[in-house]
């Protein structure tokens, strides 16, 4: 793995994989508590997580996996 983004790109990557980590552990908290019912809850608070968590590694990482694949992006 290249590293294939600048410092803006990281810091966007990294700032964006903390809110949906963040908003994925209050989901998780919600679904808990029986605030939220249902499986799409559990199902929907796992999948932001792991949207979340690969958002941090490719910020730390310095590399985007749109842009691996040959996608121009804007940042």
């Amino acid at each position: 793995m290249q590293c294939n983004i600048d410092a803006k790109g990281k810091s966007v990557r990294l700032i964006s994989g903390i809110i949906v980590s963040l908003v994925a552990v209050i989901m998780l908290v919600l679904c808990a508590t029986s605030v939220l019912t249902g499986n799409w809850a559990w199902i929907t608070a796992i999948a932001l997580l792991a949207m979340g968590a690969f958002q941090i590694f490719e910020a730390r990482a310095g590399w985007c996996i749109v842009r691996a694949m040959g996608f121009k992006t804007r940042i």
